[in-house]
């Protein structure tokens, strides 16, 4: 594994650098300029800035040019997304559309459907929204009650979805719906691009902790799609999971991870307790060492992943050790940024950087459950990577190993 930039690579990375330094509201970059907060003026902001990098050229560099991207190698990818951390850009409105329908429609959809959606997603024209997850089953996709029926050459779909990231402002949904429930439960599920703006959609906002509703609970009563909107092949749509899957668990959190522990140093450099720096303290000290060698692992675990898929550039469920390693190293990291920073990181109003301390803590238990627990992500590896017997259900996390279990 070469961790070397190669000229054309690093003129890549300068480029990319360069341009978002000059496109960036001005600010930005030295944190004087954030986010809307206002929703709707927030959502406004983020679509011009997806459709700037449309414009631009800077939007899914990974994908073919054939479909629009710039056919950029993983290893561009990689530098791609290490700078966008770097900066702390905004968010992508449309990640969902970009970075796993996406790549879904182009590996597994239809000339039409291609020719349909995929131009549509990356000019950020219409957002699209994941149909996965149930009240009663979680990231349990394969127990899904959401069913449809094919009524002549349209399906009839019936009931509810919830933790739907985008689902109150997306236009497109890619569902996963019961269509036969004859056999296991992993079979009979077809997978359907919905029209989110139909009537027998209906979508309620879920209000969060931090006071944010960035997810929705999405009720289907007799909401339709056409025969041409199914993706893969009716019964066939676990091929679909684990494809979108696949690509959901290439992003990686520790570029991101990198800035935050940065961001702590200078914290811990530049606050006394009691007339000397808090990096005096051979406990603080001790516990950032920890915290940069573990970052340090997770990065040469993303370089090892982008390099393995150097000749193979569709990814492999191994993706998700990279998943594991980031969410859980940022779990401890934020709780030991609540701990140094003392009472005040608990105030949402009047609180340290407005709130963003807290909003970072409760962001990092949710990320750790977002598209699967970091216990079904092991199951994942030990089971499709490792070859290992199927683990039998526990109501157990491997978070509380320490647990006194036999009071429970």
């Amino acid at each position: 594994m070469n961790f070397e930039f190669t000229d054309e690579q690093r003129a890549f990375r300068d480029e990319f650098r360069e341009w978002l330094e000059t496109t960036l509201p001005s600010g930005w970059i030295h944190g004087d300029w954030n986010l809307p907060e206002e929703k709707a003026e927030r959502i406004e902001f983020l679509i011009d800035w997806q459709k700037t990098k449309y414009e631009d050229g800077w939007a899914a560099p990974s994908w073919p040019e054939e479909y629009g991207g710039m056919g950029a190698s993983v290893v561009e990818e990689l530098i791609y997304d290490d700078e966008l951390a770097r900066v702390n850009a905004p968010p992508n409105i449309n990640g969902i559309g970009e970075q796993f329908v996406g790549p879904t429609l182009i590996e597994l959809g239809t000339d039409a459907q291609k020719e349909r959606f995929i131009p549509e997603i990356l000019n950020c024209e219409e957002i699209w929204c994941q149909g996965y997850s149930e009240p009663e089953h979680g990231s349990d996709i394969a127990g899904l009650e959401t069913v449809a029926e094919l009524d002549g050459d349209e399906w009839v779909i019936n009931g509810q979805k919830i933790w739907t990231s985008y689902g109150d402002i997306a236009d497109w949904c890619l569902l996963m719906a019961r269509t036969d429930s004859s056999g296991t439960k992993h079979e009979g599920i077809t997978a359907l691009i919905v029209d989110m703006n139909q009537e027998g959609v209906d979508v309620d906002e879920i209000n969060q902790i931090s006071g944010d509703s960035e997810f929705s609970q999405v009720f289907f009563d007799d909401a339709r799609a056409p025969e041409a909107h199914v993706v893969g092949e009716v019964d066939e749509g676990w091929t679909v999971i684990r494809t979108m899957s696949a690509f959901e668990q290439t992003g990686s959190r520790a570029f991101d991870l990198q800035r935050r522990l940065n961001e702590l140093l200078h914290f811990c450099r530049t606050t006394e307790r009691g007339g000397r720096p808090l990096t005096d303290d051979p406990h603080v000290s001790r516990k950032l060492a920890e915290f940069d060698m573990r970052l340090q692992a997770a990065r040469a675990t993303r370089y090892r992943q982008v390099s393995e898929r150097l000749d193979d550039p569709v990814p492999s469920p191994e993706g998700v050790i990279d998943t594991i390693t980031s969410n859980d190293l940022a779990v401890d990291l934020e709780n030991f940024a609540m701990t140094l920073r003392g009472p005040d990181a608990t105030l949402w109003e009047d609180g340290p950087e407005d709130g963003r301390w807290v909003a970072d803590y409760f962001e990092s238990y949710g990320m750790w459950i977002a598209g699967g627990t970091g216990d079904i992500y092991r199951n994942i590896i030990g089971e499709q990577v490792l070859g290992l017997p199927k683990d039998e259900k526990s109501k157990y996390t491997h978070r509380r190993e320490n647990a006194d279990r036999d009071t429970e």
